[in-house]
């Protein structure tokens, strides 16, 4: 027998024991996990929202709202330098987006419909919470991922925002992820073992390199900067959650094609040295949305509302008085 056929033999035969092993084999149970009381802090809220438990925070009182959606990874918790300084001025608002920290994370075995963790999810969720809380217009700021959902909203009902700031916004990397030929193994069922497996491996052995690479300076991340990010792997089902968000997400949603159409105040910033979501991207948004207003902040890297808050805060209030 030639070593050519034993290839062709070999391979296929291991390839089918691979796909029945990873279907019989279970996926150990998580362990650290904790009850939601013993998660929540004094100040969190929650209320339901399409049926979900969404977890969010809120400060000051007024007329003039700003809803903060947080990046991937993230959570309320990344604009806990800045709260206190909006809520001085209004109404500040902060959730945690689908399969982010401390809200609900439903399962598929649970949900009928549309994946809660998708793009119109997220819309959803947004306009719902608007609605549950009585906002008819708000300031929406996204940053990084939640950059994405902030402008899909803004374009899609552009009559709810006074205003669109944009953080270090990932609007351009969706497209950067591996041909859409490879979709259909996403949704193999031995995908979705392998899927929450890579979300552990990620979040347990890279999550701090990643938040690293998200500072200019690293050295300023404090223990309990690090104990923030890692706390939401407390919550049961987050390794799956994270999974069926990056299913929902796959692929990306045109956003790109559409900048031009949007009709809402714009402010775009950025760290002059994001390695997550380069700076150049920032500029090139701020370029295609017509009349955008652009603040580099320098020394700055991929968060810039924890990484420089005080120049952040400047940047937001130079765009809020224009708004006036």
């Amino acid at each position: 027998m030639s070593a050519v056929l034993i290839i062709l033999l070999v391979i296929p035969a291991a390839l089918v024991l691979l796909a029945v092993v990873l279907l019989v084999v279970p996926l150990p149970p998580l362990d650290g996990l904790e009850p939601l009381e013993k998660l929540k802090d004094p100040d969190s809220r929650f209320i339901q929202v399409n049926g979900l438990d969404v977890h969010y925070k809120q400060r000051g009182s007024g007329e003039r709202v700003l809803i903060l959606l947080h990046g991937f990874g993230a959570g309320v918790f990344s604009w806990r330098e800045v709260m206190e300084p909006f809520g001085k001025t209004g109404t500040v608002i902060a959730y945690d987006r689908p399969a982010f920290g401390l809200t609900a994370r439903p399962m598929p075995e649970s949900w009928q419909g549309a994946n809660p963790y998708g793009p119109q999810a997220n819309l959803e969720q947004l306009f719902g919470l608007m609605d549950a809380l009585g906002v008819a217009k708000a300031v929406l700021v996204g940053h990084s991922a939640g950059g994405r959902v902030a402008l899909h909203a803004a374009l899609e009902r552009p009559e709810r925002f006074c205003g669109l700031v944009l953080v270090d916004a990932a609007v351009y990397a969706i497209g950067r992820v591996p041909p859409r030929l490879l979709r259909p193994l996403m949704l193999t069922p031995q995908a979705n073992r392998l899927g929450p497996a890579a979300a552990r491996w990620l979040a347990r052995r890279r999550g701090d390199q990643f938040l690293r690479a998200s500072w200019h300076d690293p050295e300023k991340i404090t223990p309990e900067v690090y104990a923030l990010y890692r706390k939401p792997f407390q919550m049961a089902d987050w390794d799956r959650a994270l999974w069926e968000q990056a299913k929902a997400f796959y692929g990306g949603d045109g956003l790109g094609a559409r900048i031009a159409e949007l009709n809402v105040p714009t402010l775009v910033v950025t760290g002059d040295d994001d390695r997550i979501v380069p700076t150049a991207d920032a500029l090139r948004l701020a370029a295609e949305i017509r009349s955008a207003r652009l603040v580099v902040i320098p020394s700055c890297g991929h968060v810039p509302q924890e990484e420089q808050p005080a120049a952040f805060l400047e940047a937001l209030q130079g765009f809020l008085e224009t708004l006036q």
